[in-house]
């Protein structure tokens, strides 16, 4: 039996077990304030916490998918892949480091299917089956086909002047021709394999053929011609991974909030554009390529 009384404000139950004494309203209200303010506290840390292993992830993918690409050059007579194959030359995708076109369109399996793509790429052998190292893992983008969202195969994109179009500056002008498009991994010295980068992330409104083509303009000392062709990633806290030829991976912070417009989830953003005096080009000139006037 179950007696209940009231001392002061405080209800009492009576049992098998002794008094209860149950929480009065203030001191509930008080509770949830304190879990409240806890929550405040603890979900930035949380969120920190989930940015900095999705950043470790995406280097450590960078780490297997440049590895791949070395033993494909050591297994190919030191020749490398291209960035992307040359369309006017359909037979150059099959030395293309991946085809496809990723857009929005659900009619496109390339966007989500990654036997079309990966699985068809002259290093899809060096990867040991793994298709997640192809794509940051903070990269949430998908595709809507038949009312089922399916996420995208790929955020990493190749530097255009390693490979090239089909072997080519793509007839692009001045801009790429007037530099150094690499086609053997002894060519690289200048300016050494630690200084070039192979492989970044691209942001899932920039991204399409398989290159990331960055705008040589104003290399080494005309900053104020400095630009972009195609747009990095900046998942990872305002930072974006890079794999370099030499087999190392880093984050790379950008400084100028140019290099991050607000991202267009399931469009596009305008990726060319001029922007000048911006320290995060010079940055990617620096680790992209060398004049041909340069070449020794």
């Amino acid at each position: 039996m179950n007696l209940t009384g009231r001392t002061g404000a405080r209800r009492v139950s009576f049992g098998p077990w002794g008094s209860v004494g149950a929480f009065t309203l203030v001191e509930l209200l008080v509770v949830i304030a304190v879990v409240a303010v806890l929550a405040a506290l603890l979900l930035p840390a949380l969120g920190r916490g989930k940015q900095r292993a999705q950043g470790y992830q995406c280097l450590n993918n960078h780490r297997q998918l440049v590895l791949a690409w070395r033993m494909y050059v050591d297994d190919n007579r030191d020749e490398l892949p291209f960035a992307s194959e040359d369309p006017r030359r359909p037979e150059t995708a099959a030395w293309a480091w991946v085809t496809g076109y990723l857009d929005l369109n659900p009619n496109n399996p390339t966007n989500w299917n990654p036997a079309l793509s990966i699985e068809r790429s002259p290093l899809w052998p060096y990867c040991g089956g793994q298709r997640t190292i192809w794509k940051c893992p903070a990269d949430q983008s998908f595709v809507v086909v038949n009312g089922e969202p399916r996420p995208r195969v790929r955020s990493m994109s190749m530097n255009v002047y390693l490979g090239g179009w089909g072997g080519t500056d793509g007839g692009w002008g001045a801009l790429i021709s007037d530099y150094r498009i690499y086609r053997k991994g002894s060519d690289l010295h200048n300016p050494g394999p630690a200084r070039l980068f192979v492989f970044l992330d691209m942001r899932e409104d920039s991204i399409d053929m398989g290159n990331f083509a960055t705008r040589m303009a104003g290399w080494p000392n005309r900053p104020e011609l400095y630009g972009f062709y195609d747009l990095p990633g900046f998942y990872h806290h305002r930072a974006c991974g890079f794999s370099f030829a030499d087999g190392h991976s880093e984050m790379r912070r950008w400084r100028d909030d140019r290099t991050m417009p607000p991202l267009v989830p399931g469009g596009l953003v305008n990726d060319s554009f001029a922007s000048p005096h911006n320290p995060d080009v010079a940055w990617l000139q620096e680790r992209s390529t060398r004049p041909l006037s340069d070449v020794r």
